[in-house]
């Protein structure tokens, strides 16, 4: 089945769909959904990122392609993601670190899911902020102690969400966001990562 075909071909059951406009086609998605059902070798995606050093630890990582849908795909603009270190390490504070870049990735994907799950209960947004923290002890990249992780201890994420639905409906639709959400389980599972030279 072609997802592409599909597109835009479901009725949509949930008529309280309408009601919001929060920017999100969860006709859509529902469509990509019953079509990957049925053809699930398409919903095995690369992404990828290209990350190329530019001086002391400022870098730039290029994205544009992936493999997706069976096929290698192409956006039509190439995206950059810069990051560097402030100041105070000695840098040159031209961009977010790393983990700052993290950190945001978790915000924007938890975002992402929450216009999504709303718009798909029917529920309008007016305003949503996230506020994400990550603790983090520096005694462990530095080696100074062994025993100290480097990365997080803690992140913490606090929505302020001003939306035409009840706390409980608020709160439901955040907890969904946060069963989807892809960095969110990134970030609190473990992950096969492999690091090679070429």
């Amino acid at each position: 089945m072609n997802i592409r075909q599909q597109k835009g071909q479901i009725n949509m059951d949930h008529a309280k769909v309408e009601i919001a406009n929060n920017g999100v086609n969860v006709a859509a998605l529902l469509n990509a959904r019953k079509a990957l059902e049925e053809a699930p070798a398409a919903a095995h995606f690369t992404w990828r990122a290209e990350c190329s050093w530019l001086d002391g630890v400022h870098s730039r990582s290029v994205i544009k392609d992936f493999h997706g849908l069976g096929e290698e795909q192409t956006r039509k603009t190439a995206f950059a993601v810069e990051a560097d270190h402030p100041e105070v390490f000695a840098a040159s504070d031209s961009a977010p670190t790393p983990v700052e870049i993290v950190l945001s990735a978790l915000g924007s994907c938890l975002m992402a899911g929450v216009a999504s799950v709303a718009q798909n209960r029917g529920v309008q947004l007016h305003s949503a902020k996230a506020i994400v923290e990550g603790d983090m002890d520096l005694y462990g990249i530095l080696g100074i102690d062994a025993d100290v992780r480097n990365g997080f201890s803690a992140v913490r994420v606090r929505f302020e969400i001003d939306a035409d639905g009840t706390p409980d409906e608020i709160a439901g639709i955040v907890a969904q966001a946060q069963r989807r959400s892809a960095v969110f389980d990134l970030i609190t599972n473990p992950t096969n990562v492999v690091v090679t030279v070429a």
